[in-house]
C-alpha cells in the first residue's frame, strides 16, 4: 500500500486529498471502454475536450494529476464511463490534467508526464493519457522518464519526431504551469475532482458508474447536481 503524504498543489494554491492505491506489477489496466471513442480535440487553453459532433452540454471536467495515486484510483472506476457518456453524446468530457506534487521526486515525475501529455496530439491522446496511468510510478520512486515518455507514445502511434523533440526539451511546461493555476482558479480544492458544468459533484458520483450517469442526466436536464463534501487542509483516505 502506498501511504499517504501532505500535498501541496503551489501554482495552484489548493489542498488535496491522496486516495491509497495499490501496485500489483507489470502494466495496469485501466479507462476499459470497447466502444469507439468520440472524437478528441486540443482547446485553446490547453486542455483536450472529447464530445460527439454538435455537443457542447452538460460538461464534464477532469482535473487529474498523473502521478496521483487518487486519479488513478478514479480512472479505474470511472474511466471506461466517462469515455461512454462523451461517446454516446450525452456529455463534452473535459480533460484538464495540472501538477498536483510538490516534492521530489514525485514533482518532477508529475512535470514530466504532463509536458508529455501536453506534447501528445489530440487525436492519440486519450490513448496516450491511458497509457501514463497504466504505468504510474510508485508513490516515492523516479519515474515517468523521457525514454519511458517517447516509448509509450510508439505504443500509442505517436512516433513523430516534434513529439519526442517536445518531451525531451520540455516544451510544454509554460501550458502545465497554466493548467494548474487554471484549477486554483476553478476552485479545485480535492482529488479525484470532477466538475457538470462548473459544479463539483459528489462522492456518489465519484464511485459509482451509474450514479454518475444519473448526474450527468440532470446535469443535461438541468437539474442540480448533486455536490462532494468540501474537503480543504486535511488528509483521508477513501475504501
Amino acid at each position: 500500500m502506498i501511504g499517504i503524504g501532505a500535498v501541496t498543489a503551489a501554482a495552484a494554491g489548493v489542498a488535496m486529498v491522496v486516495v491509497v492505491a495499490a501496485r500489483h506489477g507489470g502494466e495496469r489496466t485501466v479507462g476499459a471502454y470497447d466502444g469507439a471513442l468520440a472524437p478528441a480535440v486540443r482547446q485553446r487553453d490547453g486542455s483536450v475536450a472529447m464530445a460527439a459532433a454538435g455537443v457542447a452540454k452538460p460538461v464534464l471536467e477532469l482535473y487529474e494529476d498523473f502521478q496521483c495515486p487518487a486519479c488513478l484510483s478514479l480512472e479505474e472506476r470511472q474511466g471506461g464511463t466517462i469515455k461512454e457518456l462523451a461517446a454516446q453524446g450525452k456529455a463534452r468530457v473535459v480533460y484538464r490534467p495540472f501538477q498536483l506534487f510538490q516534492q521530489e521526486p514525485l514533482m518532477s515525475n508529475s512535470r514530466r508526464a504532463a509536458n508529455a501529455a501536453a506534447c501528445a496530439p489530440a487525436g492519440r491522446w486519450v490513448a496516450y493519457h491511458d497509457k501514463l496511468y497504466a504505468n504510474q510510478p510508485e508513490e516515492g520512486t523516479v519515474g515517468f522518464t523521457t525514454p519511458d515518455l517517447i516509448r509509450w507514445a510508439a505504443e500509442v502511434g505517436i512516433r513523430d519526431a516534434a513529439f519526442g523533440a517536445c518531451v525531451r526539451q520540455y516544451q510544454r511546461m509554460k501550458a502545465v504551469d497554466q493548467a494548474s493555476a487554471h484549477a486554483g482558479r476553478a476552485g479545485v480544492n480535492a482529488t479525484p475532482y470532477l466538475a457538470l458544468n462548473g459544479a463539483k459533484v459528489g462522492d456518489e458520483a465519484l464511485d459509482s458508474p451509474d450514479a454518475l450517469k444519473e448526474a450527468v442526466a440532470d446535469a443535461a436536464a438541468g437539474r442540480p447536481v448533486p455536490r462532494r463534501t468540501a474537503i480543504t487542509g486535511t488528509l483521508s483516505a477513501r475504501h
